[in-house]
């Protein structure tokens, strides 16, 4: 039996047994390296993130390839950022915020926040669920509706390694925006000089569009979800309390800013692919495209059953990842607001309030989009909402990155104050524009 055991391990390996083993190597890999930071990045570009990208392609083409370039270094401060101060602290981003902040001021923001995310939820739903009627045979309601009912089993009765597993998956969905850009019929030299080299134009419409582009990018859902997966990951180490998870190591820093750096290059980067094919394939047809099913529909006359199948497949996947995010980052939120018992590794029946907020926030998003709410108007006020509440937030995150009795030796340092301080100037025009766009 040795003989045959020995020969066995000495044997060449077939072609497809080197394959499997090959596959089987990079998904532990996927599976051990993708962490906090690649899951935030990756929920950014949402189906209403999606939507907006498709529309600065068909409409603008190639010209906001650049905007990418200048938002990945200002996400990858403010991220990193957050979950620095989630990690050292302990605690979510809010309760570190209730230390640097009026009382009465962070409720309002968290109550605005919790608005924003409930509607975009809204529009997620429904850009999923019409993305996945147009390559089936059911109907848009039904697949709302199941969408909803599976996303709150997975985020209410899974545990939180359970949970990061699926949505670990879920990241890699998107490359089918990669794939998309490579099925349709691309002008790389104009797409490379667009990326390198800033178009702007004073016009009412350039100014909205760019303005949407900034305002799905940098969303303050993304800050307090950044900090409580941090907090999550050390509870899930076995650091219960507050005080066991307080401080860092050098290495865990180190590790957190690789991952955040990595997860803020990977949404960007789908971001650009997805301007990228609707540039190539939309701008010059000029369909009416408002929202992402909009985007899937028209690529089929123009790149194929293919290029729509994909788009729509990306559409789901980031829904799936998204909705969960949303709806988590406003429990998150108010339970560090009110002080209330509230993880993802809770039973659901020692955290009622925690997921009664995430099942709540999911099922009115489910209920808007089956009663036919506008996605757009939704879309819409969600990123009005959300310009206004990244602002203050933002100078929150500012001040309490540099708090010493808060950070100690880990506080901000000064390429990362100046970024941040940039994003919040920028982000305030953005807001202001908006307005004055709309």
């Amino acid at each position: 039996m040795a003989d045959e055991v020995d020969g066995a391990a000495l044997r060449p390996r077939r072609a497809h047994e080197s394959f499997v083993a090959r596959c089987r190597s990079g998904a532990a890999w996927c599976a051990k390296t993708i962490g906090p930071g690649v899951i935030t990045g990756a929920s950014d570009d949402d189906p209403s993130g999606i939507a907006t990208y498709a529309i600065a392609g068909a409409s603008l083409g190639y010209g906001l390839l650049w905007a990418a370039l200048i938002t990945t270094p200002l996400m990858i401060a403010v991220q990193e950022t957050c979950a620095r101060v989630g990690m050292v602290s302990g605690a979510g981003l809010v309760a570190a915020l209730r230390r640097v902040m009026p009382r009465a001021l962070l409720l309002l923001l968290v109550g605005l926040l919790v608005g924003a995310n409930t509607l975009n939820v809204a529009a997620d739903v429904a850009g999923m669920s019409s993305s996945a009627a147009l390559v089936t045979p059911l109907p848009a309601e039904a697949w709302a509706v199941g969408f909803g009912v599976l996303l709150v089993l997975i985020e209410v009765f899974a545990s939180y390694r359970v949970f990061a597993s699926i949505v670990k998956w879920l990241c890699l969905t998107l490359l089918a925006y990669v794939a998309t850009a490579f099925v349709v019929r691309v002008d790389w030299l104009a797409a490379l000089r667009h990326t390198l080299i800033p178009e702007i134009r004073l016009e009412k419409s350039w100014t909205a569009t760019f303005v949407a582009f900034l305002g799905t990018t940098i969303t303050p859902y993304l800050f307090v979800w950044q900090a409580a997966l941090e907090v999550e990951e050390e509870r899930s180490q076995g650091r219960r309390t507050v005080r066991q998870r307080r401080g860092a190591t050098r290495a865990e820093v180190r590790g957190e800013r690789a991952d955040v750096a990595t997860g803020m290059v990977y949404s960007n980067a789908v971001a650009w692919f997805i301007v990228l094919a609707s540039a190539a394939t939309l701008h010059a047809a000029h369909p009416s495209i408002n929202t992402v099913a909009d985007a899937a529909r028209a690529l089929r006359p123009l790149a194929g059953d293919a290029a729509e199948l994909l788009f729509a497949i990306g559409v789901v996947g980031a829904g799936l990842l998204a909705v969960p995010v949303l709806a988590g980052s406003s429990a998150y939120a108010l339970a560090d607001a009110f002080a209330f018992e509230g993880n993802l590794d809770a039973r659901p029946s020692s955290a009622p309030l925690f997921y009664g907020v995430i099942a709540l926030g999911i099922a009115l998003g489910v209920v808007a989009d089956v009663m036919r709410l506008d996605p757009v108007w939704a879309l819409f006020w969600s990123a009005v909402v959300n310009g206004f509440v990244a602002v203050p937030l933002l100078v929150g995150v500012l001040v309490a990155g540099n708090r010493g009795d808060l950070m100690g030796r880990w506080r901000n340092g000064r390429l990362s104050n100046v970024l941040v301080a940039i994003t919040i100037v920028v982000m305030a025009a953005a807001a202001i524009a908006l307005v004055l766009t709309a």
